[in-house]
């Protein structure tokens, strides 16, 4: 995880604010650049939640074909 957080702020998707307390305490954000992310990101889920009630529902119909 923390190694994919340092490439996200490297590709400047994440800022990553340290504060200098014990334990030590690392904050994460979105950038402008990763917020821009976030109709992808969403369009993504949309069709991810959509594409898996489709597999449900066809698995469904199999099932009972196969019970009658």
């Amino acid at each position: 995880l923390v190694n994919q957080l340092r490439e996200l702020e490297e590709d400047l998707i994440v800022n990553r604010k340290v504060y200098p307390v014990v334990p030590p305490k690392v904050e994460y954000s979105l950038t402008k650049e990763g917020e821009s992310l976030m109709p992808i990101l969403t369009a993504m889920y949309d069709w991810g939640k959509n594409y898996r009630d489709t597999v449900l529902a066809n698995q469904e119909q199999k099932a009972e074909t196969l019970i009658k």
